[in-house]
C-alpha cells in the first residue's frame, strides 16, 4: 500500500465511545458535505440520524487525532471497512491514507465498499492496491447509490 505525507503529530487511537459521537458526526458531516454531492437532502439527513445510535456502536472505531483534536476516523467489521471520513479541511494531507494503513496492518481490512458516484474516494482505494470485485446497483439500505466492492490484491495482502 503506497503512502503519501502524513501529517505530523498525527496520532490513532482507539474511540473513546459514545461521549465522543458528536466529534464524529461532525467529521462525518463535513466530509459528506464535500465529497458526497450525489447524495439526496433526506438521505443525507437519514443517515446522520443514524450515525451515533446505529451505525457507530457496530464498528470498531479508531480515530485520527491531532494536536488532541479528532480530525478523522475509520470504522471497522471483521475484515471490512466499514467507513472512513476525514474533515474536509484536513483532505490532502495523508490523514485518510494513515487510517487505511493503520487498519489494514491492525486490524486485517482486507475489503471495503464505496459508493460508485463518490469518484475521489473510489480512486483513493484504488491507489492503495484495492480491486473492484463486484458491484451492487443499490447500496444496503435499497437506497439509489450504486455501490463498488473493492478488496486488497493478494500482492498487497503477502506484503503486509
Amino acid at each position: 500500500m503506497s503512502a503519501g505525507s502524513v501529517e505530523p503529530g498525527l496520532t490513532i487511537r482507539p474511540s473513546s465511545g459514545p461521549a465522543e459521537y458528536p466529534q464524529l458526526v461532525q467529521i462525518w458531516r463535513s466530509a459528506v458535505d464535500a465529497t458526497h454531492d450525489f447524495l439526496a437532502d433526506e438521505h443525507r439527513v437519514e443517515i446522520e440520524a443514524h450515525l451515533a445510535s446505529d451505525y457507530f456502536p457496530h464498528v470498531q472505531l479508531h480515530v485520527a487525532e491531532l494536536d488532541g483534536a479528532p480530525i478523522g476516523f475509520a470504522g471497522v467489521a471483521g475484515e471490512s471497512l466499514e467507513m472512513l471520513f476525514v474533515d474536509a479541511g484536513r483532505r490532502g494531507h495523508g490523514i485518510g491514507t494513515a487510517l487505511l494503513a493503520h487498519v489494514v496492518a491492525d486490524c486485517g481490512v482486507a475489503t471495503v465498499d464505496v459508493n460508485e458516484q463518490n469518484v475521489q474516494a473510489a480512486e483513493f482505494y484504488r491507489r492503495r492496491d484495492f480491486v473492484q470485485v463486484g458491484r451492487s446497483e443499490l447500496d444496503d439500505q435499497g437506497r439509489p447509490y450504486p455501490i463498488l466492492h473493492l478488496a486488497l490484491t493478494a500482492a498487497t495482502a503477502e506484503r503486509d
